[in-house]
């Protein structure tokens, strides 16, 4: 092997490992994004929280689940932009006593993304997701917890992250 091409394989090599692997990008906000590696997860990028809820028997209140996506990602909007994607789905089942009336999904954010023709509809930072709670005539006072689930797609500006679940507990005080 010649001295001119041992300097050219190595140099490609350089590259190919250099384009394979990932650094920090940067955000429209200027912050730095965390670079993903190993035991990334939708569900690592993407927090709920959930005030405690009052209601009279017989009455209604409203809950709101704070979702949190970690600054450089974003979770697809409810609905999604496309069949194929995966939207951000909070589902409550029945629990003696309350029922779900409705389920708020907040306006999207529209961005343009490099992987994808046309804008898509994504939630970032803080987004609530508010759920309208009836309490039943037959209800039992006193405190529960509702299990809910969140279902979730994390997505950075390249690629997006198996879609996970995030159990989230409302407490209810039923008056």
């Amino acid at each position: 092997m010649t001295r001119s091409s041992f300097i050219l394989s190595n140099l490609l090599i350089l590259l190919f490992v250099a384009s394979c692997s990932r650094t920090a990008s940067v955000n429209p906000a200027n912050e730095s994004v965390p670079p993903a590696g190993p035991g990334v997860s939708s569900e690592k990028l993407v927090k709920a929280a959930v005030q405690p809820v009052e209601m009279p028997v017989n009455g209604s209140a409203e809950a709101t689940v704070q979702v949190t996506v970690q600054n450089g990602y974003h979770i697809n909007a409810n609905p999604a932009s496309y069949p194929y994607l995966i939207p951000t789905e909070l589902t409550i089942p029945e629990t003696e006593g309350v029922s779900v009336n409705y389920t708020y999904y907040p306006n999207p954010l529209i961005k343009k993304f490099s992987f994808a023709e046309e804008p898509l509809r994504v939630y970032e930072g803080e987004t609530p997701i508010r759920v309208a709670l009836q309490a039943a005539e037959t209800a039992a006072k006193g405190q529960r917890s509702l299990a809910a689930t969140l279902r979730i797609q994390a997505c950075d500006d390249q690629v997006c992250y198996p879609p996970g679940s995030i159990a989230v507990a409302i407490p209810v005080l039923i008056k």
